[in-house]
């Protein structure tokens, strides 16, 4: 493959990835191993595994190993890159709009269609990764038990993968082993070239004094290190910082960047780069603004790349020992559960305006019922039609329902 059909492939997805990982490993899977196939279901979901026990966005990493898997490190920088483009760029305009004007409810209006839309795309992904993934009944039970750990009693989402790779391990009968040489001579110029790179920003804003934005940089580089189970898992940890510790937004402010970042294509950690951006500005204008916002994406996506290039190599090895097999393959039955709450929890944000959680012992989404989105309803019964019955493809019913937010938002 060459690098222009990567570029062609992974800039539609990178385009199209609205809606947070579940929609996005849901558009991965139709793109890359169902209308195309480029990689098997097999690869695709030990992928996926992998990805799923590392910090940062596993869909964003899912691609870059996507990339690397069908045209080595060029392909991987390709599909990584493009995969947070369109919607860095998008942040980039959305901040400085939000900076210049305020809060942008036209905005907000057309990508509630689009909401609407990914709530469809996401059903249709969860039915097919149910099929395909759970063949045993143990597998069944710990999608479960995983869903359940995570919508019922919030418990830590790496403790979860955790539970189920042992579980995985301990379980496996086959003590068969086929010995190959562990290739961690190609995870090292991965490991030293990325962290050189990684760092380098952080050394220049050091030596030039740049305090503002070693200090953006660092606290995004700490985040990035800890985003396990996704930028849902951690935003309650930048929220209280940048408020609270740092007093850089206020809350309401956090609340305007979550929703923003939510309406845009790729990771929903790039608010990141929002956030970034907003600080910048109030220090020290437009230009500090784009220097912070550029930090911000740098430090959070850099060890993405250095994740996937230095382990990546590693996932055939792996896999030849079959606890480890075991253990990834009920990782991936875990994974079921997981983008079952993260969808849950997606499809509630976006049916009501205002949603919290039960006070314990069970942690238990509370929507408040008198803030029912209408809306919301209707578009997604029109995505249902589009999707479902009239069998339109993603960019052309995204783009309707764009539109069609637009119109009943002014209409209601």
């Amino acid at each position: 493959m060459t690098n222009q059909d990567m570029v062609w492939i992974f800039g539609r997805i990178g385009c199209l990835s609205f809606g947070g990982p579940a929609a996005q490993i849901a558009l991965m899977q139709k793109e890359l191993v169902d209308d195309r196939p480029l990689l098997s279901q097999a690869d695709f979901l030990k992928a996926l595994s992998f990805c799923m026990m590392l910090p940062g966005p596993e869909a964003m990493q899912l691609a870059t190993y996507a990339g690397w898997k069908l045209n080595g490190l060029s392909g991987g920088l390709i599909a990584g890159g493009l995969f947070i483009l369109p919607g860095t760029l998008l942040i980039g305009v959305l901040a400085f709009t939000y900076a210049t004007f305020g809060a942008l409810p036209l905005v907000q209006a057309a990508f509630l269609g689009i909401k609407a839309a990914v709530i469809i795309i996401v059903v249709q992904a969860i039915m097919k990764l149910f099929s395909r993934t759970l063949q045993r009944t143990d597998h069944y039970i710990i999608a479960v038990l995983a869903f359940t750990a995570l919508f019922l009693f919030n418990i830590p989402f790496p403790a979860v993968i955790l539970l189920a790779a042992s579980y995985g391990a301990w379980a496996c009968s086959d003590h068969s082993t086929v010995k190959t040489i562990l290739p961690w001579q190609q995870s090292i110029a991965p490991t030293v070239v990325g962290g050189i790179l990684w760092v380098t920003p952080l050394v220049l804003a050091w030596i030039t004094g740049a305090t503002f934005l070693l200090t953006i940089g660092l606290f995004f580089s700490k985040l990035a290190l800890v985003t396990f189970g996704g930028a849902y898992a951690v935003l309650a940890y930048m929220t209280q910082t940048v408020v609270t510790d740092y007093g850089w937004l206020t809350t309401s402010q956090m609340v305007d960047a979550l929703g923003l970042a939510e309406t845009t294509p790729g990771p929903l950690i790039l608010i990141t780069a929002f956030v970034a951006m907003l600080v910048g500005t109030a220090e020290g204008g437009w230009t500090v603004s784009l220097l912070a916002g550029l930090m911000a994406v740098w430090v959070t996506f850099v060890p993405c790349f250095i994740w996937i290039f230095a382990g990546a190599p590693l996932i055939d090895w792996l896999d030849g020992y079959p606890r480890i097999r075991a253990g990834l393959a009920t990782i991936t039955a875990a994974v079921v559960g997981v983008i079952a709450n993260l969808s849950l929890w997606f499809v509630a944000h976006i049916m009501f305006t205002e949603v919290g959680t039960t006070n314990g012992p069970l942690f238990i989404i509370a929507p408040v019922w008198s803030s029912f989105n209408t809306s919301a309803a209707l578009l997604t019964l029109l995505a249902a039609a589009l999707l479902l019955w009239r069998k339109w493809g993603i960019t052309q019913t995204l783009a309707v329902m764009a539109v069609s937010g637009l119109v009943i938002v002014q209409l209601t």
